[in-house]
């Protein structure tokens, strides 16, 4: 019998305590996954959770004495946020832990400065929660689909945004009164900014596009639009022309380098993605061997996400013993060679991809001609056209527009045109397109 691997266990929130929970309920099944018993030798938390009997388990209420535990062999941070987290995972490799980690916004934002100090301590560093919950997304990129040049990824990342355009469609209602139910059901924040603006999502898919592609880790770079701005009567504009607006993380491999983008889309109702509601996460991902695959379930929640967590350290005991050089990479690519290129990321402003546009318009002669004409100069073609009426009166009317696919870069300096034009009543609003698995227009 191998001994025990002790875990050192950071947070005693709702992933924490589900952690802890998982943990002692499956302990017999999980010993035969991992070849040996994997228990909770210390906790480092600030106050009891009533959801988690600690029994006789040693608690701290400073967190830095479970890094610094030399009973411990890993360290499964769970706090949250990137300053005390940052430390004490950093704190825990420089004793030689390893460290199970969550936490998206630490690894997308100083995830290099951890992985540089992991792989100089040959410790692993490992973090499947930190993406779509108990979703085992990293791991189908790191490893299996290892064979594939992985061509394109999009996914519904943000369980909050989802249920909110999910209620949206379904029922009818306002962003504010959907938010507000989410807020009062514990799916959104008080301040929902991480969420609704996109941010959460673009941690997340900073992950996922650096494991997809073996490109470094750059936040910095992906473009994030949120979903505050979307109104009913494009939820129900896009339903009558065949589409569901979702919030994605999107990443896609190109001649000229790599997209990476958040934002409110509309999906063909056909489409997988489209069926997706509520809180649950899914994230297609498209291989040149594979073909197009859907990782799909629960995206949080206490034991949902501890399901991740626990998988993690089934596979540090696992590799534990392993020499470095054997081990997967923390991204799931090995370092270039002396001299390879590795992709960049576009700018927006080089993104190609089709549109919706609704525009709020007076009711006069010549208005379309002119709406059209500004595009054609613009290099955009239109696919679609439906005119109807709007809220704001009979002497106004809603224009609403399929692009086939043109530039971001074209479209910017077309929707400013339209703006400028003395019959078009309000900013435009416009969404991206995208037909995953179906031929680009």
């Amino acid at each position: 019998m191998h001994k025990p691997l002790k875990v050192g266990l950071c947070g005693l929130g709702t992933v924490g305590s589900g952690t802890f929970n998982v943990l002692k309920r499956n302990a017999r099944e999980i010993e035969r996954r991992a070849g040996r018993p994997i228990v909770v030798e210390h906790v480092g938390a600030r106050r009891n959770n009533p959801a988690c009997d600690t029994g006789d388990v040693r608690v701290s209420r400073d967190i830095f004495d479970v890094a610094r535990d030399p009973e411990v062999d890993v360290v499964v941070e769970l706090i949250g946020g990137n300053t005390v987290a940052r430390e004490l995972v950093l704190e825990a490799i420089a004793h030689g832990k390893h460290v199970v980690t969550a936490n998206k916004a630490l690894l997308a934002e100083q995830g290099d400065e951890i992985f540089r100090a992991a792989a100089e301590k040959g410790v692993i560093v490992a973090y499947e929660a930190a993406v779509a919950g108990g979703i085992p997304i990293i791991k189908a990129l790191r490893e299996g689909l290892s064979a594939n040049r992985i061509e394109w990824l999009g996914g519904i990342i943000n369980g909050t945004g989802n249920f909110i355009l999910t209620h949206m469609r379904d029922e009818g209602r306002s962003f504010e009164d959907v938010l507000a139910e989410a807020q009062a059901l514990g799916y959104a924040e008080a301040d929902p900014t991480f969420d609704v603006e996109g941010i959460d999502a673009a941690h997340k898919l900073t992950l996922l596009a650096s494991a997809a592609f073996g490109i470094p880790l750059q936040f910095e770079r992906v473009y994030t639009e949120g979903i505050s701005r979307l109104t009913q009567e494009d939820i129900t504009q896009a339903g009558r022309m065949g589409y569901v607006i979702k919030h994605l993380g999107i990443a896609r491999q190109t001649d000229k380098g790599i997209e990476l983008r958040v934002h409110p889309t509309l999906v063909p109702a056909s489409q997988l993605l489209a069926s997706v509601s509520g809180a649950l996460n899914a994230v297609e991902v498209m291989g040149d061997a594979v073909g197009p695959t859907l990782y799909y379930g629960a995206g949080a929640g206490g034991e949902e996400t501890a399901s991740a967590v626990i998988a993690d350290l089934i596979d540090v005991s696992r590799d534990m013993a392993m020499p470095a050089e054997y081990r997967t990479p923390y991204l799931g690519f090995n370092a270039p060679a002396d001299g390879e290129s590795v992709p960049v990321v576009l700018p927006m402003d080089e993104v190609v991809c089709s549109y919706y546009l609704r525009l709020v318009v007076e009711d006069r002669p010549g208005v379309l001609a002119a709406i059209t004409a500004i595009l054609a100069e613009n290099a955009i073609s239109i696919e679609s056209m439906l005119q109807c009426d709007c809220s704001e009166g009979a002497n106004r009317v809603n224009i609403i527009l399929l692009t086939h696919e043109a530039s971001e870069a074209h479209m910017n300096a077309a929707i400013e045109r339209l703006e400028a034009l003395d019959d078009v009543v309000h900013p435009a609003n416009r969404i991206r397109v995208e037909h995953f698995g179906q031929a680009r227009h």
